[in-house]
């Protein structure tokens, strides 16, 4: 088995009688590799969920997306995706600089399907992938540590209306959030925002 469980969680799987439950799901589901079905999955979404940790144990939970398959399966113990420009405040991307402890879920709405992945994140400035997304500032790595699917049964089902004018893509110049553009925070911006450029498309939403 894992170590997957700590303290607590016996604690709570004693108090509600799961402990074998949690023990035999641990031996039926729980893996420290990428499987081929598990990588179909993943490289086929366009968004996941991650929670990352900082040194004091303050924990920070962030939305990524992008284009379908943008989060890469490398091998059976490694994916990666790009980070693209944000808000400027890197919780996240701070949190993995000083723990590299992460969390990741992804969810697929429309056929309520579900699986998690916790590793070891890395952030690289000069990663080959880099070519390969428009506009990233750097790839993050993740080295897989537990993986495995989630019960689907609280998934409610939605669908796509549409994608996010937001993401980068080639020869095609990415909007600025309108947000930007406000009086309170124009002075403030990096020198070489695409806010500063006044042929950028600006968009709300």
């Amino acid at each position: 088995m894992s170590d997957i469980y700590h303290d607590g969680n016996r604690q709570l799987q004693d108090e509600f009688d799961t402990r074998r439950l949690a023990d035999r799901l641990d031996e039926a589901i729980v893996q420290d590799s990428i499987m081929p079905s598990d990588k179909d999955f993943i490289q086929r979404l366009d968004m996941f969920f991650i929670a990352t940790v900082d040194e004091s144990g303050q924990v920070n939970c962030s939305y990524k997306a992008g284009e379908p398959g943008f989060v890469r399966v490398l091998d059976e113990h490694t994916l990666a995706f790009p980070n693209y420009d944000g808000n400027g405040m890197y919780l996240t991307m701070g949190n993995i600089l000083k723990t590299r402890q992460v969390g990741m879920l992804f969810i697929d709405f429309e056929n309520q399907k579900r699986m998690r992945l916790n590793g070891e994140a890395t952030l690289h400035r000069d990663d080959a992938l880099l070519r390969e997304y428009p506009e990233a500032q750097f790839i993050v790595r993740v080295r897989a540590r537990e993986v495995f699917a989630n019960c689907p049964r609280y998934i409610h089902k939605m669908k796509l209306v549409q994608r996010s004018r937001f993401v980068p893509k080639q020869d095609c110049p990415t909007p600025v959030p309108g947000w930007k553009k406000g009086e309170w925070v124009a002075d403030s911006l990096p020198a070489d925002d695409p806010a500063h450029d006044k042929s950028r498309e600006v968009i709300d939403r």
